[in-house]
């Protein structure tokens, strides 16, 4: 069981984070701790606790994808939770939904995984030449015909 539930971490995780467990604990850690010393905490990742992620998710300006997110979790978790509940929904509301989405992130940010770039969506550029006047009379006049104006 012990090999299965840590195959996922490199040997030299699983090693630094041995040594961690009996420095700091008083008896031989269970699979559980063992698994969160391999993951380390939120601050060794550059996740800020939950909490301050709320308040940067809240308080981002829009457009989200441009706002220079301190960790990309953020963003992920607060388009997760829907950034409109999130200004909406008082703090009481939104901040559990939110912190569900963020913890589901940051597990997948501990456990190695890169995140996927945030994806800026742009406009494409308009490189149609107007009508003329001439056309844009005849458009209209074309358009009341089909309408029977």
């Amino acid at each position: 069981m012990w090999l299965e539930s840590l195959s996922r971490f490199t040997p030299g995780t699983i090693l630094q984070a041995a040594k961690r467990a009996i420095e700091e604990s008083e008896y031989l850690p269970t699979l559980h701790k063992m698994i969160s010393f391999c993951q380390g905490d939120l601050a060794s990742h550059g996740l800020p606790d939950a909490h301050r992620a709320y308040m940067e998710a809240c308080h981002a300006p829009s457009p989200k994808t441009a706002y220079p997110w301190s960790h990309a979790a953020i963003y992920f978790a607060g388009r997760d939770t829907d950034w409109y509940f999130l200004a909406t929904s008082p703090e009481r509301v939104a901040f559990p939904l939110f912190k569900q989405q963020y913890q589901r992130w940051c597990e997948r940010v501990m456990a190695g995984e890169q995140l996927p770039e945030i994806e800026v969506k742009r406009l494409e550029a308009d490189t149609a030449t107007p009508l003329s006047k001439t056309e844009n009379r005849d458009r209209l006049k074309h358009l009341r015909e089909e309408l029977k104006i």
